[in-house]
């Protein structure tokens, strides 16, 4: 099990980073990411507080661990922006706060995150059909989120991931320790929200490549 999109205490999560990292290996996970909500404001701060540490607490829990940033409301027209500024600062892996149906999210946030090619478009809600197109031709993942509220449309995304070959992941976006969720039932939610075996395989697939692809593997 990889889980791409977590928080520390560095933004609304309840852990700082190694007993976050500690507990994701002891529950069976080979790699995760740190992806605290970011902004312009504060990009930089929080990956100069993790990207000279991730991999020296990974070694030591015998767990893979990437630097990475959620943006969080961040204005459509300035996404591609931040995400250069993190990606600048050492970040291994950008994730974009996608239209959650529970969130006050701004409209364009979705288009936008796909046309800057981040890696990984986090709960994208009632994502379009022309959204997902573009992020299968451009490679952007589509999350599959075990989150409550955020999952509650996980079946529109599957739906429309299938219909044009859209990559996905599947993610926790943990902020406490009962978020980190054992792989067993991660694999049940990801069946229940309409995946496949086949179509989870593959997610696990995805996530490998760009664990992968961050550490230039």
């Amino acid at each position: 099990m990889i889980d791409l999109h977590t928080h520390t205490f560095f933004s609304d999560g309840e852990l700082v980073p190694t007993e976050l990292i500690r507990r994701a290996s002891v529950a069976g996970y080979k790699a995760i990411a740190i992806t605290d909500h970011a902004d312009k404001s504060n990009t930089k701060w929080l990956l100069d507080n993790i990207v000279g540490v991730v991999d020296e607490i990974g070694i030591a829990n015998n767990i893979t661990v990437l630097a990475g940033v959620e943006l969080t409301h961040v204005p459509p027209q300035s996404i591609a922006e931040v995400a250069q500024l993190a990606r600048d600062h050492g970040a291994e892996l950008v994730v974009v706060h996608g239209e959650a149906i529970v969130d006050p999210v701004m409209p364009g946030t979705n288009m936008a995150a796909i046309k800057a090619r981040v890696d990984v478009l986090a709960h994208p809600g009632l994502i379009t059909e022309e959204e997902v197109q573009l992020a299968a031709e451009l490679g952007v993942c589509l999350e599959i989120t075990t989150r409550k509220g955020n999952s509650l449309t996980n079946g529109h995304v599957v739906k429309l991931a299938a219909k044009y070959g859209a990559k996905l992941v599947i993610n926790n976006d943990a902020h406490a320790p009962s978020d980190i969720l054992p792989p067993e039932l991660v694999h049940k939610i990801a069946l229940g929200a309409g995946m496949s075996e086949e179509q989870f395989l593959k997610a696990q697939k995805n996530s490998a490549e760009l664990v992968a692809r961050a550490k230039g593997q």
